[in-house]
């Protein structure tokens, strides 16, 4: 590390080692490397010995991605993300429109899920749950039961047993 480096980095604790860098942002340093293999992060500079020196800047962008990564965003998504936060040019609309894809495949994912649980509750009803090895639950996990939305081209839950299909009978839509 040059002086100079050294002595900045007396004085205000930056920049800092992948470790703090990853503790402060909350992100293991493997995905740290991860992130930054992506170009999520600016190039880091690195000390002589070729350690990497995380900025304040790096670890705020950091807890974005964190932050994106929690609320369910995508790499490619956060990848927009990242870029529009940093391009102070950018226009709400670019980023609404990433936010609204999110949340529409968000809700397609739990419409699924609720398709998912009616059919396993029924499934469970129907279950004796005795000493007897007839069993709803495995006669209808034996069926193929998937389809898929021509629309969307996500993946839906269809009952394959006449049981489970009474069962699963409320619209997806």
């Amino acid at each position: 590390m040059s002086t100079a480096m050294a002595r900045h980095r007396h004085r205000n604790g930056w920049p800092v080692s992948i470790g703090k860098a990853a503790a402060l942002s909350g992100i293991s340093p493997k995905m740290l490397r991860h992130y930054e293999s992506l170009g999520l992060l600016a190039a880091v500079p690195r000390t002589d010995s070729n350690y990497r020196q995380y900025s304040q800047a790096d670890v705020h962008t950091l807890r974005f991605i964190r932050r994106s990564r929690d609320m369910g965003f995508s790499l490619d998504a956060i990848t927009e993300l990242v870029s529009l936060w940093h391009n102070r040019r950018r226009s709400s609309e670019s980023v609404k429109r990433v936010a609204q894809k999110h949340v529409d495949e968000l809700h397609r994912r739990i419409e699924a899920l609720q398709a998912m649980q009616r059919t396993l509750n029924h499934l469970l009803a129907q279950c004796p749950g005795d000493d007897r090895p007839d069993c709803p639950i495995l006669d209808d996990l034996s069926h193929p039961a998937s389809t898929f939305d021509a629309k969307s081209g996500a993946k839906l839950y269809a009952a394959a047993t006449p049981a489970a299909q009474v069962g699963n009978t409320r619209s997806r839509h």
